[in-house]
């Protein structure tokens, strides 16, 4: 144990936006039941990067008695983080499918409401990077509460678009981080739209989607889209 420069975050203050997450390079803040916290000590070096990207000002450096930084165990840790998870079970319900009929429906008088759905997954944890209904896609990355706030979601959003699904509050940012990289690295994606609602935590998608970008080194325009809770959509 050492007296070092180590990050503290407030809870009380945190409303899991995930910035801190992204801004993080050493993977050390993770979003655990709706808030950051500091999963490892020896995985903060102090320099306090996610302080300027905290909105509610929940993140603040104090000098105490720590574990060391250990920069081997970062690597090891960053290296885990991209490393594919292997379920012990195989669901049927992750095998790919990809939907030519997208629109259609038995009974005409349908057809304004049809499902707009063209592939299956569509969970970010769940899709393959490798899937062949990304490549050259309309991609839409897409909050999970926004189709429930959204009456009119798959005729204004989902039609024509691939999608893909998640949450930054509950899930693993540095997961969606690392996976949509790979998939824009992957396909030749035409354009990526974020939808997301207008509550602060799900700003955190788009930030995803920006560091994706980034790292991809792919020249992509990012449209953001902003769904209030009544289902419109403001921007």
């Amino acid at each position: 144990m050492t007296i070092r420069n180590i990050v503290k975050i407030n809870e009380d203050k945190c409303n899991g936006c995930g910035k801190c997450v992204t801004a993080c390079a050493e993977g050390a803040i993770k979003i655990i039941e709706g808030k950051a916290k500091l999963v490892s000590e020896t995985y903060c070096d102090g320099l306090g990067a996610c302080l300027g990207h905290c909105p509610q000002d929940a993140i603040t450096i104090e000098k105490r008695e720590s574990a060391e930084f250990d920069e081997q165990a970062v690597k090891k840790h960053l290296a885990q983080q991209h490393k594919p998870e292997i379920p012990a079970f195989v669901c049927p319900g992750m095998m790919a499918q990809q939907f030519d009929n997208a629109g259609q429906a038995g009974d005409e008088t349908m057809v304004s409401s049809a499902s707009q759905l063209r592939q299956w997954p569509v969970q970010l944890k769940l899709v393959s990077p490798n899937a062949a209904y990304f490549k050259d896609a309309d991609l839409l990355l897409v909050a999970d509460c926004v189709p429930f706030a959204m009456a009119d979601f798959h005729s204004r959003l989902l039609k024509e678009h691939t999608i893909i699904v998640g949450c930054p509050k509950l899930d693993d940012n540095q997961l969606y981080l690392n996976k949509l990289t790979d998939l824009l690295k992957n396909n030749n994606i035409k354009r990526l739209t974020v939808a997301h609602m207008e509550v602060p935590c799900c700003t955190g998608l788009v930030i995803i989607a920006q560091r994706a970008i980034e790292q991809s080194g792919c020249k992509l325009d990012l449209n953001d889209v902003t769904v209030t809770i009544k289902g419109k959509i403001i921007n």
